[in-house]
């Protein structure tokens, strides 16, 4: 799995668990690396130019005779830094548009078209639209909000401070593993993942891989 950083990894080991009904899952952090022990290691660590950079090294090709499939997650809120408009004379792009150029941005100038076309069935895109918070809205929201893919952040910190008493500006991997923890239950994980459109595009993502892994007994 390759993230911007360790809260990012989190929130998708806690879908993956949920998706697979299986909390035992053997998910291996290529970008950033980190020892579960060792979380403060790499707190605020990550952005979206060490993904790009990870995926442009060798590391990134021979990861694939260690590992079955490989998660590549980016945040899009400041993809105009890395070349990708969100808006055109039309208006602002809808999410799935916006998945789509990011995930040709790296098939033609990160990855490399080559290597993309032998090793895309097993890449697995998780595109967070505008923010990897946006897909935790339907948890915490039951109205239009859960929807949302603007100002994300605030819009959890408002419902955090209230059932929680903390927020998650300063990005504590704890909470971050509290507020996502639902989504290892499959039931809820499927009630909540086609509220937000890019949560849904990766979940989608997921099914499409036709991924068999041995079911544990209902939890």
């Amino acid at each position: 799995m390759i993230t911007e950083g360790l809260t990012d990894q989190i929130v998708i080991e806690n879908i993956l668990a949920g998706y697979f009904k299986n909390p035992d899952l053997d998910i291996r952090p290529l970008q950033p690396e980190r020892d579960k022990d060792d979380e403060n290691k790499f707190k605020g660590y990550g952005s979206w130019s060490q993904v790009f950079a990870y995926c442009r090294l060798k590391d990134f090709q021979e990861s694939f005779q260690f590992n079955d499939y490989i998660i590549i997650q980016i945040d899009t809120d400041v993809s105009q830094d890395y070349g990708i408009p969100q808006r055109n004379e039309n208006g602002e792009f809808p999410p799935e548009e916006l998945i789509e150029k990011v995930i040709e941005k790296f098939k033609e100038e990160i990855i490399g078209e080559d290597f993309y076309g032998k090793y895309q069935h097993r890449i697995i895109w998780a595109i967070s639209v505008h923010s990897i918070e946006c897909w935790l809205l339907p948890l915490y929201y039951k109205d239009n909000k859960k929807s949302n893919f603007k100002n994300c952040l605030g819009a959890l910190n408002k419902q955090l401070k209230k059932k929680h008493g903390f927020t998650i500006d300063a990005k504590k991997p704890q909470y971050y593993r509290q507020i996502s923890e639902k989504y290892r239950k499959h039931r809820d994980l499927m009630a909540c993942y086609k509220h937000n459109p890019s949560l849904k595009s990766f979940v989608v993502e997921i099914e499409s891989k036709k991924i068999v892994i041995p079911l544990e007994d209902e939890w």
